[in-house]
Protein backbone atom coordinates (compact mmCIF):
# COMPACT_ATOMS: atom_id res chain seq x y z
CA UNK A 1 0.00 0.00 0.00
CA UNK A 2 1.16 3.50 -0.85
CA UNK A 3 -0.08 6.99 0.17
CA UNK A 4 0.76 9.86 -1.15
CA UNK A 5 -0.71 13.83 0.97
CA UNK A 6 -1.92 14.70 -2.62
CA UNK A 7 -0.48 18.39 -1.96
CA UNK A 8 1.11 18.25 -5.47
CA UNK A 9 2.60 21.41 -4.60
CA UNK A 10 6.25 20.53 -5.39
CA UNK A 11 7.61 22.37 -2.37
CA UNK A 12 10.18 20.53 -0.14
CA UNK A 13 8.92 20.88 2.70
CA UNK A 14 6.14 17.84 1.83
CA UNK A 15 5.15 14.97 4.36
CA UNK A 16 7.69 12.10 3.47
CA UNK A 17 5.39 9.73 1.40
CA UNK A 18 3.69 7.18 3.57
CA UNK A 19 4.33 3.40 2.37
CA UNK A 20 3.23 0.41 4.02
CA UNK A 21 4.66 -3.05 2.59
CA UNK A 22 5.10 -6.70 3.40
CA UNK A 23 8.31 -7.63 2.04
CA UNK A 24 9.11 -10.77 3.35
CA UNK A 25 6.45 -13.40 4.97
CA UNK A 26 7.56 -16.60 6.64
CA UNK A 27 7.23 -19.31 9.53
CA UNK A 28 9.90 -18.61 11.94
CA UNK A 29 8.93 -21.80 14.10
CA UNK A 30 6.58 -24.34 14.19
CA UNK A 31 5.49 -27.04 16.44
CA UNK A 32 3.73 -30.05 16.04
CA UNK A 33 2.91 -33.14 18.98
CA UNK A 34 0.05 -35.91 19.24
CA UNK A 35 1.12 -37.39 22.48
CA UNK A 36 -1.41 -39.71 22.85
CA UNK A 37 -1.79 -41.11 19.26
CA UNK A 38 -3.02 -44.14 17.84
CA UNK A 39 -4.84 -44.46 21.16
CA UNK A 40 -6.55 -41.46 20.81
CA UNK A 41 -8.19 -41.87 16.99
CA UNK A 42 -10.21 -44.93 18.78
CA UNK A 43 -11.49 -43.72 21.66
CA UNK A 44 -12.45 -40.27 20.73
CA UNK A 45 -15.48 -39.43 22.18
CA UNK A 46 -17.60 -36.10 22.03
CA UNK A 47 -16.31 -32.53 20.77
CA UNK A 48 -12.64 -31.41 21.56
CA UNK A 49 -11.89 -28.69 23.72
CA UNK A 50 -9.48 -26.12 21.77
CA UNK A 51 -7.80 -23.53 23.80
CA UNK A 52 -6.07 -20.64 21.71
CA UNK A 53 -3.27 -18.74 22.65
CA UNK A 54 -1.95 -15.69 20.80
CA UNK A 55 0.86 -12.64 21.34
CA UNK A 56 2.63 -10.60 19.07
CA UNK A 57 5.88 -9.14 19.12
CA UNK A 58 8.00 -6.70 17.06
CA UNK A 59 11.24 -5.80 16.40
CA UNK A 60 12.65 -2.82 14.63
CA UNK A 61 15.64 -3.94 11.49
CA UNK A 62 16.58 -0.76 10.21
CA UNK A 63 15.30 2.46 10.20
CA UNK A 64 11.85 1.45 8.11
CA UNK A 65 11.90 -2.04 8.05
CA UNK A 66 10.22 -3.98 11.27
CA UNK A 67 9.86 -7.85 12.13
CA UNK A 68 6.42 -8.94 13.46
CA UNK A 69 6.03 -12.46 14.83
CA UNK A 70 2.54 -14.10 15.57
CA UNK A 71 2.97 -16.77 18.06
CA UNK A 72 -0.11 -18.53 18.16
CA UNK A 73 -0.74 -21.83 20.40
CA UNK A 74 -3.40 -24.20 20.54
CA UNK A 75 -4.04 -27.20 22.36
CA UNK A 76 -7.12 -29.60 21.80
CA UNK A 77 -8.18 -31.59 24.56
CA UNK A 78 -10.85 -34.96 25.03
CA UNK A 79 -11.68 -35.90 28.27
CA UNK A 80 -8.87 -34.03 29.72
CA UNK A 81 -6.78 -36.00 27.70
CA UNK A 82 -4.08 -33.94 24.72
CA UNK A 83 -5.13 -34.57 21.10
CA UNK A 84 -2.77 -32.14 19.50
CA UNK A 85 -0.37 -29.44 20.13
CA UNK A 86 0.64 -26.74 17.82
CA UNK A 87 2.72 -24.06 18.43
CA UNK A 88 3.54 -21.35 15.81
CA UNK A 89 5.29 -18.18 15.08
CA UNK A 90 4.63 -16.55 11.53
CA UNK A 91 6.47 -13.42 10.82
CA UNK A 92 6.75 -10.95 8.22
CA UNK A 93 9.13 -7.96 7.46
CA UNK A 94 6.90 -4.52 6.96
CA UNK A 95 8.38 -1.61 5.15
CA UNK A 96 6.95 1.46 7.03
CA UNK A 97 7.78 5.15 6.07
CA UNK A 98 5.73 8.45 6.66
CA UNK A 99 4.19 7.48 9.64
CA UNK A 100 4.28 9.04 12.94
CA UNK A 101 5.68 6.97 16.17
CA UNK A 102 1.75 6.51 17.51
CA UNK A 103 0.78 5.73 14.08
CA UNK A 104 3.88 3.10 13.53
CA UNK A 105 2.10 1.51 16.98
CA UNK A 106 -0.61 0.66 15.59
CA UNK A 107 0.26 -0.43 12.55
CA UNK A 108 2.62 -3.05 14.15
CA UNK A 109 -0.04 -3.88 16.81
CA UNK A 110 -3.18 -4.04 14.51
CA UNK A 111 -2.66 -4.00 10.81
CA UNK A 112 0.64 -6.31 11.03
CA UNK A 113 -0.67 -9.09 12.61
CA UNK A 114 -3.76 -8.97 11.00
CA UNK A 115 -2.19 -9.48 7.58
CA UNK A 116 -0.24 -12.44 9.05
CA UNK A 117 -3.04 -14.40 10.67
CA UNK A 118 -5.16 -15.41 7.60
CA UNK A 119 -1.42 -17.45 6.65
CA UNK A 120 -1.27 -18.62 10.61
CA UNK A 121 -4.94 -20.22 10.52
CA UNK A 122 -3.56 -22.07 7.00
CA UNK A 123 -0.23 -23.51 8.22
CA UNK A 124 -2.43 -24.68 11.78
CA UNK A 125 -5.22 -25.87 9.64
CA UNK A 126 -2.55 -27.95 7.33
CA UNK A 127 -0.37 -28.93 9.99
CA UNK A 128 -3.34 -30.33 12.44
CA UNK A 129 -4.80 -32.12 9.14
CA UNK A 130 -1.55 -33.75 8.61
CA UNK A 131 -1.32 -35.00 12.02
CA UNK A 132 -4.85 -37.41 11.34
CA UNK A 133 -7.45 -34.98 12.34
CA UNK A 134 -10.19 -32.87 11.04
CA UNK A 135 -9.09 -29.72 10.06
CA UNK A 136 -9.10 -27.12 12.35
CA UNK A 137 -10.55 -23.63 11.42
CA UNK A 138 -9.72 -20.78 13.69
CA UNK A 139 -12.57 -18.11 14.09
CA UNK A 140 -10.67 -14.29 12.88
CA UNK A 141 -9.86 -12.10 15.63
CA UNK A 142 -10.68 -8.47 16.15
CA UNK A 143 -6.75 -7.17 16.36
CA UNK A 144 -8.09 -3.57 16.75
CA UNK A 145 -10.64 -4.47 20.15
CA UNK A 146 -7.26 -6.55 21.20
CA UNK A 147 -4.97 -3.26 21.04
CA UNK A 148 -7.54 -1.14 22.47
CA UNK A 149 -7.91 -4.19 25.55
CA UNK A 150 -4.18 -3.73 25.76
CA UNK A 151 -3.92 0.02 25.66
CA UNK A 152 -5.98 0.39 28.35
CA UNK A 153 -5.00 -2.17 30.82
CA UNK A 154 -1.09 -0.25 29.47
CA UNK A 155 -2.79 3.01 31.05
CA UNK A 156 -4.38 1.41 34.18
CA UNK A 157 -0.54 0.13 35.38
CA UNK A 158 0.60 3.70 34.18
Amino acid sequence: MSESNGSGSGNGAQAEERQFLLQQLYIKDLSFEAPNTPAIFSGQNGEPDVQLNMKNAHNRLDQNRHEVILHLSVHAKVDNRSLFIVELDQAGVFFLQGYDQEEIRRLLGIYCPNTLFPYAREAISSIVAKGGFPPLVLQPINFDALYAQASQQQAAQA
